[in-house]
Order: structure tokens, then C-alpha cells, then sequence
């Protein structure tokens, strides 16, 4: 065998590449959970919707993008629910069932009337809004009044909750649950559209405002009957609501005791009948204090009970089946000594309750405090908690009248929270907080959860973040930017946009705390795609512009050239830039330093070049003042703006350094012919038939000339004569007459030739002067010296210009002799 070329039996494999012991081999088991070392990774979860005529594409990377909706992607028209589908969606809707034992369901005491007057209001089309303390039975009645209205309206009886909601929240709301529009926002025409021709019983629960605000959800929804439950410290509903009042007081004490025997499910002796008078005197008669009172008898009912009467294996106190029965008889005869709750502690038994409750169910609450009262969900408390069978823990605070449902979830009961929070359940909330913010972090941002799931926590997940902003701890901030950056895509494309922009708002607020700009220009970028949607083009531009400035000093191309595209939209939209806007074009540089402004503002060009001319000569361009983007066509014409300056900056430059060389070259040739006396310096021009005033066109404003600088050359001014400038005396001797300039030149040539690099000729703007006393032995092209007038001034007579000489030669025409000629 080749020994460079070995076959696959060399290395125990035989010609079609298996092994010889393959087939011995058991085959490797398939792994029920993935190898952590070779995962997959997770996809960012990109979901795009349609919000009126944008379409919405939210990238929880780089930031959401908005563009108008193409011809062929806009949503089809809304279409109504039928009765099975708005059934299936409210069983979807309501509260989970705790697992573990029932909770007892109570009857409604003693409300028949106010049912039976709220039913009837709703069957004529009127809207009634029931007022009641918290306590007072208000979601009890509330559920009752459903389920007699279901068959009044032809969309049916729609539930929605108004715990920590607004108008436009609501009416989103309405839409949803009446409406079949996956993915679809409607702008405020559609829903308003919708909702007029929307016939259904609204029972809204928990409703937290009133006024103009009420007044608006009643006017968008005229076909509508509401039944409003809210609290007497709610602001009252606008004179011209047209709103049926009804109070809802609590119950009387009779009933009272009924309920109470309800929730213990016996008879009450002589002594607790007593206390729970005293009781209902103290609690006006509300029916979640004697829910709770119920709970405490029946809690003091366990305690006195044999241990091992419902735990015959031992299981619950890890207690043996075969103890002694004087330990038995002993521990039920000090259970049988447990008193009665004070009064206070039956006004308010949270801390007794809970007291008494499993370890896993104080935890909740602990949980529950740190959250300002919202519980999570039943499937998050294990992995809170650290307990599996935590999720029961839920229905034994329920079954304590410790709960009350709000929407699809559970929070504390009113009063509740306060009176843990005295009890001491708030020590540790924010390490608690933090703990609940990291889960959620880590499950609202798994691809596996739908953002429906992350809209239900809404409630607990802001809790979390608001309570880790004023944190003083090192790194709570980051962590409520972390659940911000995975909630907030969520909440976006989950349709709660409330919830969105409250996310958005915290997280902007720790990421500026924890000087994490990155994470806080993409909080900007989504609060400007999100007033964009809304129709707040002043606060989309803000924010983008914020979000653009920051990228661009990040260096981040991608989410800056994101924000362009969404800041032009805005300036589409807005009818044009504002004053001082940022650029919006995606081909411009991102640092927005080297952005040029948009067409229609003063551009500034800064040169740094030298001056080839001098400082006391201006040079003044006069350009037409530009136009704006609405004279050139909107904002099509902005396409080519930046192109278009850039091209005007470049022939700027150009053009001043071809005037600069000009200038330069006409003030160097304007000195006097070095040695060669035989050309004249006062040359004149053909005659031009529009010259109005003929001036000297080398006459100097404040100074000499510039020929008078020049290198190796020692001038004196004085008097100028009618040339403006002096002239080489004809003799040698150096002297002039008096008022002439005395220059020394450089000497010429030998023999009168001229020099290797002759001068250029330059023609003047001056007619020819007749002298004043010409020398009578100067030669005609010689440049005889001149007595200057005592008044230089041009004579009156025009005089016929002379031919200049055409010689390109500095020395002069030819023939001409190298010195003057002077007697």
C-alpha cells in the first residue's frame, strides 16, 4: 500500500468508511434535553404588523422600522366575531383556575335589587355607572348583571378591565374583542368607524378615571351600554354624560353573619356571632372583610382539629401514622385554646392570614409587595419562589379572600398590600424585585413565548422595572434595562402599546442613569417610531433626532441609517424639515457632524486656504437665495440636496482659487519692466462703448501697492501722480522729481535682452494721461518722469486710446534700445 495514500482499513474502518465495531455498538440514545455545548441560537423574534397606513416592523435589534404600507400588503377589512369565537376568547380571558383545592364559591347576598335594576337600565340602552368603596362586592355583582345580558346586544356582553388603563386603551380593547384583526392597529378613523356601528354590552370593571376622558370613551362608542364599577374617589363623569348612578353600600349585619357561616361552613357560636357584630359595625358591612373574618374561624378551626385527621399517611407534618394518642390528645387539647382574633386583627387580617399560611404562599406575598400588589402568574411562582409546588400557593391566598382578579390575573385585595407592608412583608422588595426583573427578562425575550404571554404579565413586568429605577443598589438599573430591551418588543407587537411606551419611558430612564447610551438612543428610536404611529410628529422628531445624534456618535450605521429612514417619513408626513433638523437621507455619512443640512437652509462651507490676494480686496459672490423644499417639488426634491451641495462646495473652492490666481497674476505684473526703458506702462485699452467712469484699476485703498512688496526692493510713497503709481526715473542718477516714488528695481539682462521667464502683459482699464511738462529729449516710447498736478484728476478731454504694443517681450518692441537716451 502507498504509504502516503492509506486506506480507511488502517484506521479500523473498512472500504465504505464504518467502523468494524460500529455495528456492536449500541446506537447513542436521542437526549431529552439539547446539548447545552452545541445549542442553536436563538432568532430575534421580528414581527411585522400594520398600524394604519404604516407598515410596523418590530426589530428588537436595531430598532423597529416604519414604512408606508405597500399596495399589496395592506390588512383586509375587520371582520366581526361570531358568538362562539367572542366565547372561546372571554374563557381565554378570565382568570386561571388555581391549581390545588376549589375555592369556595360564595352566593350573592343581598344585592337582587341593585341586579335587577342595573339589568334592566342596560336592556333600555342606558349606561350606569355603580359606585362602591373597594370591598364592597362591586366584581361579584358585576359577573352576575354578564350573565343576564348576554342575549341583549347583538355583539354580546364584552369584559374589560380598567386597572392602570386609558381611553385609548379601552377602545383598542373594544375593537379586539368585537373585531377579528390579527396584527392590525387601526388608526383613529378605522376605529372610531368601527366602533359606531359596535352594539355590545361593555361590562368595565376597576375604572380608574372620568371626566372629559369618560366622556370621550362614551361618544366613540354611541351604540354601546356600559356598565361602569369604579370608586367614590374617581373623578365624577361630565354633566352631559347622561350616566345612571347607582351607589352600592355594603351589606347589613345580618347578612353579614350569613356570609361568614358561608366561608366557615358552619354555625357560628354565641361568642363568634358576637365578634362578628362588632366586627360588621366596624367594617360597614363590607363583604371582603367578612370574607376574610370567615377565613381566620376557619383557620382557628384547623388549628383545633387533630393533626392526622386528614393526614392519615403523615405526609403534610412529616408526622408518623402510628404516634402515640397522648401526643395527639396533647397537641389538639393546646390547638382547642386558640382564641378569637381581636377586633383589630379582624379589620385587618392580612399579617394573621398570612401568618398562618405555607411557606411557598408568604413567599407570593413577600412577591407580591415588592411588586406594589401584582402577582405574577401561577407558572412564574416555582421559579420565584424555588419551590415546584408553589403554583398552589395561589389558591390558598384566594381561598383567604387575600385576591381579587383584575382582567386576566390576580393582585391583592384592597387594603391588603398596606397592611403587609406594616407587618413587615416589604423588607427586601427590591432584591426581590430584581429577581422577578431577571426572569422576566430571560423569558419575555425567548423566541418559544408569544407576545400575547408577555402582554398578560404587562402588569407585573412594569411593576418590577418602575421598582428598580429609584434603586439605589449597584447594577438594579442595568437589570431594568435589560427587561425593558426584551419586554418592550413584546408589548409592541402584542398589540399593548400603553404598556410599550411605559416600558419604553423606564428604560430610557435607567439606561440615562446607568450611562448605557447604546441601550438609551434605542429607547429613543422606539418612542419616535411610536409617536409616529400615533400621529405625535412633534415628539417622533425629538426622539429620532436624539436617537440619530447618539448613534452617530456610536458609530452605529445600522440603527442610525433605521432612524433616517423613520425621520424622513416624519418630515413626509410633516410637510417638510424643521429649522435646524437633522439629515434624513440614508447616503449621507452617519456622524452627524459631517451631515449637510437639507435643501432649503444656509449652507457654511469653511475654507482653509491662503489668501492669494490681498486682505483689503473683497471678493463678493451674490447667489440667489435657494429655494425651499415645497418651491422644488416636497420632499423629492431633498433627494438631491446633499448631493447638490456637496457639488456647489467643490466649485466654491475652485472657483476661489482661480480668482486668486488671477488677482495674483495681474498684481504681479503690474510692477514696472525691469531694464528695458523702452517699454511703456502706460498701456490703454481698446474703447469700451459702455464705460461710465473710468477709474485706475490698480489705484490701492489705504497703502501701497503690492508691487511695493516685492522681495530685495526698498520703496517711499508719496504723492501719487495721475498714474497711481511711480515710475523709474529716465537718467541714472537715481533722483526723482519731487512727489514721484523712487523704486529700486533688480537689475535686467545683460546687453539689454530680456529676462529667461519673461512677465506677462496686462492690460489696463486707464486711458492714456497727457503729462504735465514732458522732457523734450525723451524719446516717444519712453516713460518720461511727470510732475504730479497739485489735484490728481484725470484730464476732461477724452483722449483716443493708443494701440497697445503687441510685443510679448518684457524689453519692449524690437529694435528698441536697452537703455534711455536721455541729453
Amino acid at each position: 500500500m502507498d504509504p502516503i495514500h492509506r486506506g480507511p482499513e488502517e484506521f479500523g474502518h473498512d472500504g465504505n468508511g464504518f467502523s468494524e465495531e460500529a455495528g456492536r455498538r449500541r446506537p447513542s440514545r436521542d437526549p431529552l434535553t439539547p446539548d447545552f455545548g452545541q445549542q442553536t441560537p436563538q432568532q430575534a423574534r421580528i414581527v411585522p404588523l400594520i398600524s394604519g397606513d404604516f407598515l410596523l416592523t418590530v426589530n428588537p435589534v436595531d430598532g423597529s422600522e416604519v414604512e408606508p404600507c405597500p399596495p399589496g400588503e395592506q390588512p383586509a377589512a375587520p371582520v366581526r366575531r361570531t358568538p362562539a369565537e367572542r366565547a372561546d376568547r372571554e374563557r381565554a380571558t378570565a382568570p386561571p383556575v388555581p391549581p390545588g383545592p376549589p375555592v369556595l364559591q360564595l352566593p350573592l347576598l343581598q344585592r337582587a335589587d341593585e341586579r335587577e335594576r342595573l339589568v334592566r337600565l342596560l336592556a333600555r340602552g342606558r349606561s350606569v355607572r355603580l359606585t362602591g368603596p373597594a370591598g364592597s362586592g362591586r366584581t361579584a355583582l358585576l359577573d352576575a348583571v354578564a350573565a343576564d345580558c348576554a342575549e341583549l346586544a347583538p355583539d354580546g356582553v364584552v369584559r374589560l378591565s380598567g386597572h392602570k388603563r386609558t381611553v385609548a386603551d379601552l377602545l383598542h380593547g373594544l375593537f379586539e374583542a368585537v373585531h377579528n384583526a390579527p396584527l392590525h392597529r387601526p388608526d383613529r378613523e378605522l376605529l372610531l368607524a368601527k366602533l359606531r356601528t359596535t352594539g355590545a354590552v361593555v361590562v368595565l370593571d376597576d375604572l380608574e378615571f372620568g371626566g372629559a376622558a369618560l366622556d370621550e370613551l362614551l361618544d366613540a362608542t354611541p351604540e354601546c351600554a356600559f356598565l361602569l364599577a369604579t370608586t367614590p374617589d374617581v373623578a365624577a363623569p361630565g354633566p352631559d354624560s347622561h350616566l345612571e348612578e347607582v351607589f352600592l353600600a355594603g351589606l347589613d349585619r345580618g347578612a353579614s353573619i350569613d356570609l361568614m357561616e358561608r366561608v366557615v361552613e358552619r354555625k357560628l357560636t354565641e361568642e363568634e356571632a358576637n365578634w362578628a357584630g362588632d366586627l360588621w359595625f366596624e367594617s360597614e358591612g363590607l363583604p371582603l372583610r367578612f370574607v376574610q373574618a370567615g377565613a381566620l374561624l376557619r383557620q382557628r378551626d384547623l388549628l383545633g382539629t387533630d393533626p392526622t385527621a386528614y393526614d392519615e399517611y403523615g405526609y403534610l407534618e412529616n408526622r408518623p401514622a402510628e404516634e402515640a394518642p397522648e401526643a395527639v390528645e396533647a397537641a389538639g387539647t393546646d390547638a382547642a385554646e386558640v382564641p378569637l382574633p381581636s377586633l383589630g386583627e379582624g379589620a385587618a387580617p392580612a399579617a394573621l392570614l398570612g401568618s398562618r399560611l405555607s411557606p411557598a404562599a408568604r413567599d407570593t406575598l413577600r412577591f407580591a409587595v415588592a411588586l406594589g400588589g401584582e402577582v405574577p402568574h401561577q407558572a412564574h411562582l416555582p421559579a420565584l419562589v424555588g419551590d415546584t409546588h408553589a403554583d398552589a400557593a395561589l389558591s390558598e391566598l384566594a381561598g383567604c379572600g387575600l385576591l381579587s382578579p383584575a382582567g386576566s390575573r390576580y393582585r391583592l385585595a384592597a387594603g391588603v398590600l398596606a397592611q403587609l407592608e406594616a407587618a413587615g412583608y416589604g423588607d427586601g422588595a427590591t432584591d426581590r424585585a430584581r429577581t422577578v426583573a431577571q426572569h422576566y427578562a430571560w423569558w419575555a425575550g425567548h423566541p418559544s413565548v408569544t407576545p400575547a404571554r408577555v402582554v398578560a404579565e404587562a402588569d407585573a413586568i412594569l411593576a418590577a422595572m418602575a421598582q428598580l429605577v429609584p434603586g439605589d443598589g449597584a447594577g438594579q438599573t442595568s437589570v431594568a434595562v435589560l427587561l425593558a430591551r426584551s419586554a418592550s418588543p413584546a408589548f409592541a407587537a402584542g398589540l399593548h402599546w400603553s404598556a410599550w411606551e411605559r416600558s419604553l419611558r423606564i428604560g430610557q430612564e435607567a439606561g440615562r442613569i446607568a450611562g448605557e447610551v447604546a441601550e438609551e438612543a434605542y429607547f429613543h428610536h422606539e418612542l419616535g417610531v411610536l409617536a409616529l404611529c400615533t400621529g405625535n410628529l412633534d415628539r417622533a422628531r425629538a426622539e429620532l433626532e436624539t436617537s440619530i445624534s447618539m448613534r452617530g456618535a456610536l458609530a452605529d450605521k445600522s440603527g442610525a441609517v433605521a432612524g433616517r429612514r423613520a425621520l424622513a417619513l416624519v418630515e413626509d408626513r410633516s410637510g417638510g424639515p424643521a429649522a435646524g433638523g437633522a439629515p434624513v437621507m440614508d447616503e449621507l455619512p452617519v456622524d452627524r457632524f459631517e451631515a449637510s443640512p437639507p435643501r432649503g437652509l444656509p449652507t457654511v462651507i469653511p475654507v482653509s486656504m491662503p489668501r492669494a490676494y490681498p486682505e483689503e480686496t473683497a471678493v463678493v459672490s451674490r447667489q440667489a437665495a435657494p429655494k425651499t423644499a415645497a418651491e422644488e417639488g416636497g420632499r423629492f426634491a431633498m433627494l438631491g440636496g446633499a448631493r447638490r451641495n456637496l457639488v456647489a462646495a467643490g466649485a466654491g473652492v475652485l472657483l476661489a482659487g482661480v480668482l486668486g490666481t488671477v488677482v495674483t497674476l495681474g498684481l504681479t505684473s503690474n510692477s514696472d519692466p525691469q531694464g528695458d526703458p523702452g517699454a511703456s506702462t502706460e498701456q490703454s485699452v481698446t474703447e469700451s462703448g459702455d464705460q461710465e467712469e473710468e477709474l485706475p484699476a490698480e489705484e490701492p485703498t489705504d497703502g501701497a501697492t503690492p508691487s511695493a512688496r516685492t522681495s530685495g526692493s526698498a520703496s517711499s510713497s508719496a504723492t501719487p501722480g495721475p498714474s497711481g503709481s511711480g515710475s523709474a526715473p529716465a537718467g541714472g542718477g537715481g533722483a526723482s522729481s519731487p512727489g514721484a516714488t523712487v523704486s529700486e528695481s533688480a537689475p535686467s539682462s545683460p546687453g539689454g535682452s530680456s529676462p529667461s521667464e519673461p512677465l506677462p502683459t496686462r492690460t489696463t482699464t486707464k486711458p492714456t494721461v497727457t503729462p504735465t511738462s514732458p522732457s523734450p529729449t525723451e524719446t516717444e516710447t519712453s516713460a518720461p518722469p511727470v510732475d504730479p498736478p497739485t489735484e490728481p484728476t484725470p484730464t476732461d478731454t477724452e483722449t483716443t486710446p493708443t494701440v497697445p504694443d503687441s510685443s510679448d517681450s518684457a524689453s519692449g518692441p524690437s529694435g528698441a534700445s536697452a537703455s534711455p537716451s536721455v541729453t
